[in-house]
């Protein structure tokens, strides 16, 4: 199931944050961000959601073989760490200073920068 919209959706994680798995085989388990699929809603995680990708033979790599690397998974099975706690929380928009959307930490109330 694909989100059409026009305006580009807004999530609640970015390229950069440490997330915890909240729901899957990774439970409990926590990685930094590597990318984002806006249109998907996917995130790929450092380290978690391990698949082996079989991998016919090139000029590159005349052996072939076996790869292991991240696979994408949802966002709503993340959660963002805030980075002053280290513990999860849920994260809301406020206008900053210069009046830009900055997200902050309902937890703490801490903007998060990133």
């Amino acid at each position: 199931m694909e989100r059409k919209m026009n305006k580009q959706t807004k999530l609640h994680i970015k390229t950069g944050d440490t997330v915890k798995v909240i729901a899957g085989d990774d439970k409990g388990k926590t990685g930094k961000v590597l990318s984002v699929d806006k249109q998907k809603s996917r995130a790929i995680v450092e380290g978690l959601n391990m698949i082996t990708k079989h991998v016919k033979p090139t000029a590159a790599k005349p052996q072939g073989g076996i790869d292991k690397k991240e696979a994408s998974m949802h966002i709503s099975n993340l959660m963002l760490v805030d980075p002053k706690t280290g513990e999860t929380t849920r994260t809301g928009r406020k206008a900053g200073e210069n009046g830009k959307l900055v997200r902050y930490s309902k937890k703490t109330g801490e903007v998060i920068n990133g």
